[in-house]
C-alpha cells in the first residue's frame, strides 16, 4: 500500500487541495486566529516610566482623608478608624477616632521626627531612633513605615523580569543602591497592565530573606485619581499575623496647612 502527502514538493495544502496559506488567512481574517497569537506576546513596559506611576501613586501637595486599620493576630481582630493630613513628604498627622478606648491617640511626623500622643494619660512622647523598627499601634507598619520616605527610582536599581501570570502583570526586581538608607535590600513586585498599578510587593531586608508580603486591591476612583484602595500586610514567620488598611476617603493636592503639624494640635485631636 503506498501512503501519498498531498501537496509533496510543492506549498503544504488543506483539505480538499486548498493551500493552507489560503486557510490561514481565512482564519486571520475571521478572528479566530490574531495577530498577537503569532507573536510572543505585549512588549514590556518602559521601567523608568513604571516607577514613575508608583512613586507618584499616593503623593499630593496636601491630603486629607479616612483610613480603616484592621490588625489580625491569632484569636483576635481590632479594627481602627482614623483620620489622616499630610503636606509634601515629610509632614502627616494620624488622630484615631474610633474604639472608644483608643480615640484620641495621635501620631506626628515633622520630617524625619515622630512624635506619639496617648490621651489616658494626657502626654507626648517622641520616639527614639532605637524604637523605629517596632509595631505602629501594634499593627504590621512599623514606626519606620511612617518616617522613610523611600523613591524607587531614587533609591533602586529596577529592572522587568518577565511576565506574571498569578496575579497576572509584569514583574519587576528592585535592588537597593549601595548608599540607600532603608529596611529593604530588594523588592520584588508585580505590577497590572492597566495602569501598571501594584499588585504584589515582597519585601526582602538586609540579610536577603524576605520578610513581609504586601498586596493591593479594591481598585476604584478616589480623590480623582484610581488607585487601589485596599492593602493587606503579612509578615513572614508569624502565622495568623496580618494588617488589612483600607482607604474610606481621600482628598489629594488639598490646601492643608502648616500649622496642621504641630505638637499643640497633635494634643487637641480635633
Amino acid at each position: 500500500m503506498r501512503v501519498f502527502i498531498r501537496g509533496s514538493g510543492r506549498a503544504a495544502r488543506g483539505r480538499a487541495g486548498v493551500p493552507l496559506c489560503w486557510i490561514v488567512g481565512l482564519l486571520i481574517a475571521l478572528g479566530v486566529l490574531s495577530g498577537a497569537s503569532l507573536h510572543a506576546g505585549p512588549a514590556p513596559p518602559d521601567v523608568n516610566a513604571v516607577l514613575a506611576k508608583l512613586d507618584d501613586l499616593y503623593k499630593s501637595s496636601g491630603s486629607i482623608g479616612r483610613v480603616e486599620m484592621t490588625v489580625v493576630r491569632p484569636g483576635s481582630t481590632r479594627t481602627l478608624v482614623m483620620r489622616v493630613w499630610t503636606r509634601g513628604e515629610d509632614r502627616a498627622l494620624i488622630i484615631i477616632d474610633s474604639p472608644a478606648r483608643e480615640a484620641g491617640t495621635a501620631t506626628l511626623r515633622v520630617g524625619q521626627n515622630l512624635w506619639n500622643y496617648l490621651p489616658r494619660i494626657a502626654r507626648t512622647i517622641r520616639i527614639p531612633p532605637s524604637a523605629m523598627l517596632s509595631p505602629w499601634m501594634g499593627s504590621d507598619f512599623t514606626n519606620d513605615d511612617l518616617v522613610q520616605e523611600s523613591s524607587y527610582r531614587e533609591d533602586y536599581n529596577a529592572r522587568i523580569t518577565g511576565r506574571s501570570t498569578d496575579p497576572p502583570g509584569w514583574q519587576l526586581r528592585l535592588d537597593a543602591k549601595p548608599d540607600t538608607v532603608g529596611l529593604w535590600r530588594r523588592i520584588d513586585l508585580v505590577v497590572s497592565d492597566d495602569g501598571w498599578l501594584p499588585v504584589v510587593e515582597r519585601h526582602y531586608d538586609r540579610r536577603g530573606d524576605l520578610a513581609r508580603v504586601m498586596r493591593f486591591d479594591q481598585v476604584r476612583v478616589m480623590g480623582g485619581r484610581r488607585i487601589p484602595t485596599r492593602v493587606e500586610v503579612t509578615p513572614t514567620g508569624k502565622p495568623g499575623h496580618r494588617t488589612v488598611m483600607r482607604y474610606l476617603e481621600m482628598q489629594f493636592n488639598a490646601n492643608v496647612p502648616e500649622s496642621t503639624f504641630s505638637l499643640q494640635r497633635l494634643e487637641q485631636n480635633r
